[in-house]
């Protein structure tokens, strides 16, 4: 199945930024294991949901979506500072830092209402 973790792209240019968010729902399907017992959204994935927006960023989806990838090449003063959990919408903003020879770097933010969520620097690779 798709694993898409962006719901909605609010504002966008190419080669520039994006912002979108994910709304938190107790149906998400990572739930049940992480963490029964108090639902926390992994980390990872909200990692996940920011470079997704990054590739939103970096194509235009009606001319480069089927195309072109991206693919994770690493993560940078990766900081998580608020559990989001079922109910939050997760807000993300990701500026285009650099792009050369495949490798593009953003910076990523993604907050709970005013605060901060989790922040860092991406870099993607593009596999074509």
């Amino acid at each position: 199945f798709p694993f898409l973790l962006v719901d909605r792209v609010i504002a966008w240019e190419k080669g520039q930024y994006a912002i979108g968010y994910k709304c938190v729902t107790v149906n998400d399907n990572f739930f049940p294991g992480h963490f029964p017992e108090r639902a926390i959204m992994p980390g990872v994935l909200q990692v996940e949901a920011m470079a997704q927006l990054g590739g939103i960023a970096l194509l235009d989806p009606a001319d480069d979506a089927q195309k072109n990838n991206f693919y994770f090449g690493g993560v940078d003063d990766l900081r998580w500072r608020l559990p989001v959990v079922p109910g939050d919408v997760l807000f993300m903003r990701v500026d285009v830092v650099s792009v050369r020879h495949g490798m593009c770097k953003v910076k990523a933010k993604a907050y709970v209402g005013e605060k901060l969520a989790c922040s860092g620097t991406l870099t993607l690779v593009l596999a074509k």
